[in-house]
């Protein structure tokens, strides 16, 4: 299997990947119009869009659009990330046309009712309002606003309550006018897909698309903090976040080995150490992700407030440990769970579709699958061992708690003691 890459005269994309034997297709937009590209009047605006594309368009109502997806059996879904937003469906391979129609008439022909944007409105204050009320959920936004203070990168997704309440049509409409152009469009498909017919039918539904040039993203600029909300709850919600490379970075891999040797499953060292040996909590993980000009190291625990200075400390010690000890079965194991992960998940037409976009987003083409676990094999012991050191000697650091957290080690004393 390889992916078919073509581009439209306005700078739309459209890439594919045919999978022999899968009698599906996943197909969708994808979009560079994500929380990262808002202003901050806008943080949310571009997860109030994804909302309102299902609300109707010019041709469809609200209910037609999921009534036509699924008369033929499929599903239709979007996503909103901070650097993305995507609107995607799967059905069987004949009525692939039929999910390329229904995609892009949402995307490109919203008609932004004024009486379903205050229907819409209300179903979004209920999410902010059930994010709130998730611990392990909001306790993320928290982090990643500590790590990254007063920029779009740093912001939640969904915005704040009292913003996405003053949203108006003029606001979804001046979004999209400034960043639904067919340069920041991919348009993504994989499994039982024809390449050259789905060319065709972009040319005719996009072609005539003027281009655009949108202000560019805000670079992203690590600088680290603490968040620390107090609350009754029976559990204190412990989060690290440490810098890591940018999904160009050369050593993007090498610190996926490091996050999942540390805390990627249960044969890890936070696992083991943590919960089954010391029993000081029931969930714990690390793991590493990336964006185009940054990344991060995230830890998560969650244990009472009685022992979260416990945990805490051994989670750090843990961490300075890795720099002069981890082992080669540990390399191992991590990259072969990366591995696996990898092509597992390329079983599946919608991930596939995914990855291809990504791939595109990120480096104009796609990369083959065979020199990605390639670059995942070839990350060392020593390569591994040598960035935990550089975690553990970086002066940053982003910790986030929520809970009863009167007892947690402040920041500063943590990174003191990683650096010891």
């Amino acid at each position: 299997m390889s992916a078919r890459l073509a581009t439209l005269s306005n700078g739309l994309r459209i890439v594919t990947e045919h999978m022999p034997g899968v009698a599906s297709a996943s197909i969708g937009i994808w979009l560079a119009a994500g929380g990262r590209h808002e202003r901050p009047e806008q943080n949310g605006i571009a997860h109030f869009l994804e909302h309102m594309a299902f609300k109707g368009t010019a041709r469809r109502s609200a209910f037609r659009i999921a009534e036509e997806i699924e008369d033929v059996g499929g599903y239709i879904n979007a996503y909103t990330s901070r650097e993305m937003t995507a609107y995607y469906a799967r059905v069987l391979g004949a009525d692939v046309p039929l999910a390329l129609d229904v995609v892009s008439d949402i995307v490109l022909n919203p008609v932004f009712d004024p009486r379903e944007i205050e229907t819409e409105r209300h179903v979004i204050l209920q999410e902010i309002g059930q994010a709130l009320d998730t611990p392990d959920d909001i306790v993320f936004d928290w982090l990643q606003e500590a790590a990254y203070p007063d920029q779009p990168i740093g912001r939640t997704i969904l915005g704040p309550a009292a913003q996405v309440s003053g949203f108006g049509r003029e606001d979804l409409t001046h979004f999209v006018g400034t960043h639904y152009g067919p340069g920041q469009m991919i348009l993504a498909a994989a499994g039982d897909v024809d390449h050259d017919a789905l060319v065709r039918s972009a040319e005719t539904i996009f072609g005539h698309l003027p281009s655009l040039t949108p202000p560019p993203a805000e670079p992203a600029r690590w600088i680290g903090g603490e968040r620390r909300e107090l609350k009754p709850l029976e559990q204190v919600h412990f989060t690290l976040g440490f810098e890591a490379p940018s999904v160009r970075d050369a050593s993007f891999h090498t610190a996926q080995v490091y996050a999942t040797a540390l805390g990627g499953g249960m044969s890890s060292r936070l696992f083991q150490k943590v919960r089954e040996e010391r029993g000081l909590c029931y969930s714990i993980y690390a793991q590493a992700g990336a964006y185009d000009d940054t990344g991060m190291i995230t830890l998560y625990a969650g244990t009472s407030g009685g022992e979260v200075a416990d945990l805490a400390h051994l989670t750090i010690d843990e961490m300075r440990r890795a720099a002069d000890d981890m082992d080669e079965a540990e390399v191992a194991r991590a990259r072969a769970q990366l591995k696996a992960g990898l092509l597992m998940g390329l079983e599946s037409p919608s991930a596939r579709a995914e990855r291809i976009a990504r791939h595109v987003a990120i480096w104009g083409e796609v990369q083959d699958v065979a020199i990605s676990v390639a670059e995942i094999e070839a990350v060392s012991r020593a390569d591994t061992r040598a960035f935990a050191e550089s975690v553990a000697a970086g002066s940053a650091m982003a910790l986030a708690l929520y809970g009863p957290a009167e007892t947690a080690p402040p920041r500063d004393a943590l990174r003191e003691r990683l650096a010891a």
